[in-house]
């Protein structure tokens, strides 16, 4: 009966240690609004513009930061922009931008 209750106890540990380490994602049915804004000047050739960021919050996505000018973190980067991305019925997921190679 030990051995019984020890196994168990040491399955219900795993079980629960890998239900805190799952990613859950959160999927909006009605995009957030964009609040508008003016695209300054560009400051130099090498400055690429990056839109706008969502985070996942309580309530479904806020707006993290507006659009502003980078440079690359590498020469030869492109930016690959944020985007919503359709998931299933679920509704749509923030893909976060990112940069990569060209």
């Amino acid at each position: 009966m030990k051995k019984y209750l020890f196994k168990l106890f040491v399955l219900s540990a795993i079980l629960v240690s890998i239900s805190f380490s799952v990613s859950a994602q959160v999927y909006v049915r009605v995009r957030p609004v964009v609040p508008v804004m003016e695209r300054p000047p560009r400051p130099s050739p090498v400055h690429v513009w990056i839109n706008e960021e969502w985070e996942p919050n309580a309530n479904g996505h806020e707006y993290s930061y507006r659009g502003h000018w980078e440079t690359p973190p590498h020469p030869g980067y492109i930016r690959r922009p944020g985007h919503w991305r359709r998931h299933g019925r679920d509704g749509q997921e923030w893909v976060p931008g990112s940069w990569r190679r060209r």
